[in-house]
């Protein structure tokens, strides 16, 4: 395993849900990462699908202590960048490309990017990356792809993403080859809007207590 890779595998193994967030309001950052951070979800991702993301990576970066943010839907090496610069400790793609995994070359953070073909698995490996992103999992094959590729990509593990559940979450984290899995469930929308941290932090506490 790649020194990156084992980087990696520290930030995240041993946390079974990844928090996939959407931040609309800045103020709910520090907030939210407080609450999950409560409820035993350290490691969270801020997607970069809105205005105030990589502020609110910053912020969480700077005053929660316990937090371990990373940057998601980081489509290109300059968001890559933006995103180290702003205090992600890790950063996660949708998929892979050559610039990205140059901008990883080059960079202390490491890169959890997204692949679901043998082919860009394959890519991944090549470049000395052992833990990638499966998304869109559930569109794109779910358990069955993931129990596929177990035998002839043995060294490759992932965290699927996407139509991960509550429901569905603990059958992924059964599977050998995932270390965990992401979800939005945890921090829903409307409860991050009604600023309902407790709630929040009983859905971490229940995500963190998933076997893996």
């Amino acid at each position: 395993m790649t020194s990156k890779t084992e980087k990696l595998v520290s930030l995240l193994d041993g946390q079974p849900v990844i928090p996939v967030l959407k931040i609309a309001n800045v103020a709910d950052a520090v907030p939210l990462a407080r609450a999950l951070s409560r409820g035993g979800l350290r490691a969270i991702e801020i997607t970069l699908r809105t205005a105030d993301a990589l502020e609110a990576i910053r912020r969480v970066a700077a005053e929660v202590e316990d937090a371990v943010v990373g940057a998601g839907t980081i489509l290109d090496a300059k968001q890559f960048d933006e995103a180290a610069a702003a205090g992600s400790k890790f950063i996660v793609s949708p998929g892979i490309t050559s610039q990205l995994l140059d901008a990883a070359k080059d960079s202390p953070v490491p890169l959890l990017p997204g692949a679901i073909t043998p082919g860009e698995i394959m890519a991944a490996r090549e470049a000395g990356l052992r833990f990638l992103k499966f998304f869109p999992a559930e569109q794109s094959g779910g358990i069955a792809s993931l129990k596929a590729f177990a035998s002839p990509l043995a060294d490759v593990k992932f965290c699927p993403t996407g139509g991960i559940t509550a429901k569905n979450a603990a059958d992924y984290l059964s599977l050998p080859n995932v270390i965990c899995v992401g979800g939005s469930w945890v921090a829903p929308d409307d409860l991050i809007k009604a600023g309902k941290w407790d709630e929040i932090e009983a859905l971490a506490r229940e995500a963190s207590k998933l076997a893996k």
